[in-house]
């Protein structure tokens, strides 16, 4: 749990869906998400049923939807991608991830997998956010990342972010702070989490 840390929006980030050079092909996608509302400049962003005004998913078979249609990554896991990174040669040692860099449409403080619940709501000033599921990586994020194993090292870590369907639209801006209010419970994202990658092996 991250109770050292407030539970607050570092950034808020879109993308349009553009081609990415994949492994020899083109493939259009939306997870190079890039930050459009900081503590520096706080945007107020439309929270819509379907998502954050400006975004864009390109296969929606796997994301976006009403289930799917906000995903939120705890920054807390940063310093872990970063460090990783390094390790692989495509940043540097020391050097920072540009909030979205793991895609995520909203980047948060104090709420990790294991105490985000399917079911709990985000109550931020204007608009209120509900845990549906964990994000199950693909081949798009290793390409993103910059390196082969970036999948597998999110399945092994279960640092997966969440999705998050929109019970109240309204606006959305960095530097909000959120109330957590439990639902039933019953399922934290690290446990859906682990459960579906465990399956996907077994498949």
């Amino acid at each position: 749990m991250s109770l050292h840390l407030p539970r607050q929006i570092l950034s808020v980030n879109t993308a349009a869906a553009t081609p990415l050079d994949i492994a020899g092909r083109r493939v259009l996608s939306g997870i190079g998400k890039r930050a459009v509302s900081t503590p520096a400049d706080p945007q107020r962003i439309a929270v819509q049923r379907l998502g954050l005004a400006g975004d864009e998913q390109a296969d929606l078979t796997v994301h976006g939807g009403l289930n799917k249609a906000v995903y939120a990554y705890p920054h807390e896991h940063y310093a872990f991608w970063q460090t990783v990174r390094a390790q692989a040669g495509v940043q540097a040692w020391g050097e920072a991830m540009p909030h979205g860099m793991l895609g995520e449409n909203l980047t948060l403080t104090g709420l990790l997998e294991d105490d985000a619940c399917v079911g709990d709501q985000l109550r931020f000033a204007d608009c209120v956010l509900a845990i549906s599921e964990p994000r199950k990586p693909c081949f798009k994020f290793d390409a993103i990342m910059g390196f082969k194993q970036a999948t597998k090292m999110m399945a092994q870590s279960g640092y997966c972010g969440f999705y998050l369907s929109v019970i109240q639209p309204g606006t959305i801006a960095a530097g909000e702070t959120y109330e957590l209010v439990h639902g039933a419970r019953e399922v934290s994202i690290k446990e859906l989490f682990g459960a579906k990658m465990n399956r996907r092996h077994l498949d």
